[in-house]
C-alpha cells in the first residue's frame, strides 16, 4: 500500500526538484568493487503547471464496469490516479455508458480520456495483414476522418474533455477546431502509443500539430527519451509496463529516472501477459475488470518504488489535468464556411490549375 498522499505537498514551479535517492544496492556494490550506475543524463527542467513532475494513468479502462473496478481497487490500495484512458473508442460505447464514466470520473476528480474509434486496423483494407503496410490506428480516407471527428464531437457533447488520437491529420483537424472555438479550449488531445514519435523532430511535430500529451515508444533508451524531452514541452506518456502488442516491456525500475529525465510525464501502467481487449464488450467483461484491477496493483508497485527513492512529493496534486502553454504551428489556417469538397475546387482554392486543366 502506498502511503496516503492526498494531502502531500508538491514542489511549486519556482522550487528546484530533488533528484532520486541512490539505490540501496549502490553501497553493497561499491564494497564489492563494482561501479554504481550513472547515465550522466541531464534532468528535465520542466514540470506541470502545478509544479509536479509526474502523474499516474491507468490505461485500457473499457467502460463503466471496468472504471468501477479500477476505482474500487485504487481506493483499497490507496493508489492515486490522475487519468484513466480507454482504447476501444467512443463509437463502441453508448451515450449512457459514456455519461456514467464522465460522472464517475468527475466525482473521483480523475481525467477521462476516450479513444477515437475508427482506425485502419479495423477497416476493410488488407494492408493491416502485412508487416510493412499496417497503418495501425490511422484514419483511412475522408470517410474515416469524418468518422473520427464525429466521435470527437459526440464525446465532447457528453462531457469528455480528453481525446486519445491515433492519426496526425485527425490531431491537426481537432486542434484547428479547438483554436477556432468549435471545440472547448480546455479539451486535451493525447497522441496514441500506436503512432508514438521516436525522435526529437517527430516529438516536436506532434506538439506543434496540437498534442498536449504524447505517448512515446516503450523501447527507447533513457538517452533517446531524454532527446525527446529536449525537443518540446508536451507531457510525455510512458508505459512503465507495456501491453504485449506494444512489446511487453516491464521497466518499473526505470521509474525514478524517467521522472527525473522526462518531467512532466504521465506514468502508465499497462499489463504484460494479458489478452488484447480492443474492441471491448460484455463478452470480455471478466478479463477487462480483472486486468483493470491488476493495472492498479502494478501502479502500487511502481509508486512504492518511487516512494523508496523519495520522489512521491514530486507528484502532481490529485485532480490536476492541464499541461500549460505549448508550441503550436501558427497561425492555424482559417476554417472556411465553404470548404473545398473536390480536387478541382481544392486546387482552385490553392491558386493552382485543376487536375482537369493540367491534362
Amino acid at each position: 500500500m502506498v502511503r496516503n498522499i492526498e494531502w502531500m505537498p508538491v514542489v511549486t514551479p519556482d522550487e528546484p526538484r530533488s533528484t532520486p535517492q541512490t539505490s540501496p544496492a549502490s553501497a553493497p556494490l561499491a564494497r564489492l568493487g563494482y561501479p554504481a550506475a550513472d547515465n550522466g543524463l541531464p534532468s528535465s527542467p520542466l514540470s506541470f503547471p502545478d509544479g509536479g513532475a509526474f502523474r499516474v494513468e491507468i490505461p485500457s479502462v473499457e467502460g463503466p464496469a471496468a472504471l468501477t473496478a479500477v476505482l474500487d481497487e485504487a481506493a483499497a490500495r490507496s493508489v492515486p490516479i490522475h487519468r484513466v484512458s480507454q482504447g476501444s473508442g467512443v463509437m463502441m460505447q453508448t451515450d449512457a455508458e459514456i455519461t456514467e464514466m464522465v460522472q464517475a470520473c468527475d466525482a473521483a476528480n480523475i481525467e477521462l480520456c476516450l479513444f477515437l474509434g475508427p482506425r485502419a486496423s479495423w477497416d476493410a483494407g488488407g494492408g493491416r495483414f502485412t508487416p510493412a503496410g499496417n497503418l495501425g490506428p490511422r484514419a483511412r480516407g475522408a470517410e474515416q476522418l469524418a468518422q473520427c471527428l464525429e466521435d470527437a464531437l459526440r464525446a465532447v457533447e457528453l462531457g469528455v474533455r480528453c481525446l486519445l488520437v491515433g492519426d496526425e491529420g485527425v490531431l491537426w483537424a481537432l486542434h484547428r477546431l479547438r483554436t477556432a472555438g468549435e471545440l472547448p479550449a480546455e479539451l486535451t488531445l493525447k497522441v496514441s502509443a500506436l503512432i508514438g514519435p521516436a525522435n526529437p523532430a517527430s516529438f516536436a511535430l506532434f506538439e506543434n500539430l496540437g498534442a498536449d500529451s504524447v505517448n512515446v515508444p516503450g523501447d527507447l533508451s533513457l538517452a533517446q527519451l531524454t532527446d525527446l524531452r529536449a525537443a518540446g514541452r508536451s507531457a510525455i506518456d510512458f508505459y512503465l509496463e507495456s501491453p504485449d502488442n506494444l512489446g511487453g516491456f516491464v521497466r518499473h525500475y526505470d521509474g525514478p529516472e524517467l521522472v527525473r529525465l522526462l518531467a512532466p510525464v504521465y506514468l502508465k501502467f499497462g499489463l504484460r501477459n494479458a489478452p488484447d481487449i480492443y474492441p471491448s464488450g460484455g463478452h470480455l467483461r471478466a478479463a477487462v475488470e480483472q486486468s483493470g484491477r491488476e493495472r492498479v496493483r502494478r501502479a502500487e508497485l511502481g509508486l512504492a518504488l518511487l516512494e523508496r527513492r523519495g520522489l512521491l512529493d514530486q507528484m502532481s496534486p490529485l485532480g490536476s489535468r492541464l499541461v500549460g502553454p505549448l508550441s503550436r504551428f501558427a497561425p492555424a489556417p482559417a476554417i472556411s464556411d465553404a470548404a473545398p469538397t473536390t480536387a478541382t475546387s481544392a486546387a482552385a482554392t490553392a491558386g493552382e490549375p485543376s487536375p482537369a486543366a493540367q491534362r
